[in-house]
């Protein structure tokens, strides 16, 4: 197996796309033949729910059970609760008791590599994991960031989201600094994109003026759809829900835009071992 890559899709502003973008480009990366682990580090369970487990409260095991089994350092099988999506990824739910946590990891010892330390475990049977992060920079948010290889920033293009970007590139900044050297910006993905405004056409510019040549820009672009809002209320993807559709075109082509960057790690990282 090769190496795995870490992502965490994080933007502590919400509706911008981050749990559509971790379902629908895990699956994505499956269907080009990926192994694909989707985490839900998100105590609302939006991906959880999205993917067909509408009772997440119900789980008897989920993201949260095995970051508390880190954190009082119990036996436990850290493959256990793991759920299988009929389109070929996997996912480590979550559910309310995750909120919990946020206060329980203020105390504890090594309190940013908790979900490292448990994703070192079981990351090895995949290609990728990608951590769908919740609306916030808490704990939880920070432990994804300390796990990550890489992120991807989703971004509406409003001016209100898109100034909010500005925090969380200082906080990836920070954990890169103090506890995370290998962190990087992955791209800004631009979701909810609707060109029949001007608004949003004038945002798109700035975002790639600003920020082309300090931090990626991915070439695909998430138009703003229905459909995809839809799909998360029959537990499927895009793909299965409509596959012809614009949304699950522009996610076809970032996973692969994903794929080519995790080649490329993949390369850099081997070349240093040597």
């Amino acid at each position: 197996m090769s190496h795995c890559n870490v992502i965490a899709i994080a933007n502590q502003k919400g509706g911008v796309g981050k749990s559509t973008t971790a379902a629908n480009l895990g699956i994505a990366l499956a269907m080009l033949g990926k192994k694909v682990l989707l985490v839900d580090a998100d105590s609302q369970a939006d991906l959880t729910c999205s993917l067909g487990w509408q009772d997440a409260d119900s789980l008897d095991v989920t993201l949260a059970t095995h970051l508390e089994a880190v954190i009082s350092d119990d036996d436990l099988d850290m493959s256990s609760g793991i759920l299988h999506h009929k389109e070929g990824v996997d996912l480590m739910p979550a559910n309310i008791e995750l909120s919990g946590l946020e206060m329980r990891l203020v105390n504890a010892m090594s309190r940013e590599y908790t979900l490292k330390s448990w994703l070192d475990c079981i990351k090895h049977g995949y290609d990728y994991v990608l951590i769908d992060c919740m609306p916030s920079l808490g704990m939880i948010t920070i432990n994804a960031l300390t796990a990550a290889d890489s992120v991807i920033i989703p971004v509406q293009t409003h001016y209100l989201p898109a100034k909010g970007m500005n925090q969380l590139i200082k906080t990836v900044n920070r954990v890169k600094r103090q506890v995370n050297p290998s962190l990087m910006i992955a791209g800004i993905l631009l979701t909810l994109v609707d060109n029949r405004t001007n608004i949003a056409r004038d945002m798109m510019a700035t975002i790639k003026e600003s920020y082309t040549g300090h931090i990626p820009v991915f070439k695909a672009e998430i138009p703003l759809a229905v459909s995809a809002a839809e799909t998360s209320m029959f537990g499927k993807s895009l793909f299965a829900y409509d596959k012809n559709s614009k949304v699950a075109k522009a996610y076809s082509e970032l996973a692969k835009e994903v794929a080519d960057d995790g080649k490329a790690r993949s390369k850099a990282k081997a070349g240093l071992c040597r």
